[in-house]
């Protein structure tokens, strides 16, 4: 079977969406070869995995919304079956059977402030894009849960894939850059600097720890500048060197500062999956996050939960955990035997699966709603 992938993203995103298309790429490689064959849509190839001969790029130079108009005119020529990763508007144009995969619903979600633009496209084209795919991979039940409520069609067709953690995190740290990290010790926050992911508030609740507990621990943050920064600079250049803004750090520099810091806390506003939290997790880090959305999803009973909502709160799970050696021993322990459930292989089997039966190559079968592991 010739399975179409948008695979964009590859080249195109450092972090999340990129990661997942990456690692579903990596996880589809290292299956035996059960007749499947691939072609990845994109604009440019990824460089850094050499995939076999079961994968073939075509590349296509153009500027949305012209790539999906010929992406999807190459696609139902050469496909018997197409994951649309990175947008909603390809299925649109698609005669084949097609599957998006949904992230999150914070297009809808006005209290999260999404990105404006992002915003328009998707609630323009996802309620069609539901109504054509033949089935929808979620990332999470709480996104499978949310995107029923608002679009009842994918109720019946919805099928939940957990995300893994990236089997080369831990790649290519160089001394040079170990040396340049915070000493340990640290709060950690990692996240694109939006709205959602809630850093006033823990700037406020980490500002309300004692003295002396803010001088042991410094407050580290990664992540690229997202949208509507004003609010979130603001409040962490407040905290003057107590403060350590790294931007975007590599793969490897981010799994050293999940090792190294004392918690991470990921007091997000609400995520479509969570993965910071995973990664911490897989690397023995204490963390402490939202009880919302998917969090609990992924955090079992392996993490710190707060209201991200209550600056007492997020400030009452620093202190926990921050205070209590023990706690955050335990705490590191459970999160690492809890990681190991979620794999991208099993993303991968899914997403197959998935693909297979909307190309009705699986004969007797109807869709299934995997539902994540709890």
């Amino acid at each position: 079977m010739n399975v179409g992938i948008d695979a964009r993203a590859a080249a195109e995103v450092p972090a999340g969406r990129g990661r997942l298309v990456r690692e579903l790429l990596r996880a589809l490689a290292a299956r035996e070869d059960d007749g499947h064959r691939f072609i990845l849509y994109a604009r440019k190839a990824w460089q850094g995995e050499e995939l076999d001969e079961r994968f073939r790029w075509r590349l296509i130079g153009a500027r949305d919304p012209w790539w999906h108009v010929l992406s999807a005119r190459a696609a139902n020529r050469e496909c018997d079956v197409f994951l649309s990763s990175n947008s909603y508007l390809t299925i649109w144009l698609l005669r084949i059977p097609a599957v998006p995969i949904v992230y999150d619903l914070a297009a809808f979600a006005p209290s999260m402030r999404p990105n404006r633009r992002s915003t328009l496209i998707e609630r323009a084209t996802l309620g069609l894009a539901v109504r054509r795919s033949s089935a929808v991979l979620a990332i999470s039940q709480a996104t499978a849960e949310h995107l029923a409520e608002r679009f009842p069609a994918a109720r019946n067709k919805t099928v939940v894939a957990p995300l893994g953690v990236a089997s080369t995190l831990d790649d290519g740290l160089t001394p040079a850059e170990g040396a340049r990290l915070p000493a340990p010790g640290f709060v950690l926050a990692v996240g694109t600097l939006e709205p959602r992911k809630n850093l006033p508030r823990l700037v406020a609740a980490y500002g309300s720890l004692d003295d002396a507990v803010q001088a042991r621990h410094r407050l580290v943050v990664v992540g690229a500048n997202g949208w509507q920064t004003g609010e979130t600079l603001s409040a962490l250049r407040s905290l003057g060197e107590r403060c350590v803004m790294l931007g975007y750090v590599s793969d490897a520099a981010l799994a050293e500062l999940y090792r190294r810091c004392a918690v991470f806390c990921y007091p997000s506003l609400g995520e479509g999956f969570g993965l910071p939290v995973l990664e911490a997790m897989a690397t023995g880090a204490a963390v402490v996050t939202s009880r919302n959305s998917s969090m609990p999803e992924v955090g079992g009973d392996a993490v710190e939960y707060v209201d991200p909502l209550r600056v007492t709160s997020i400030a009452a799970g620093l202190r926990a955990v921050l205070g209590d050696e023990s706690h955050r021993a335990g705490l590191a322990a459970r999160a690492r035997a809890r990681a190991s459930e979620f794999s991208w292989e099993r993303f991968a089997a899914i997403a197959l699966e998935t693909l297979d039966t909307a190309a009705g190559r699986v004969t007797g079968v109807e869709v299934t709603v995997h539902r994540a592991v709890r």
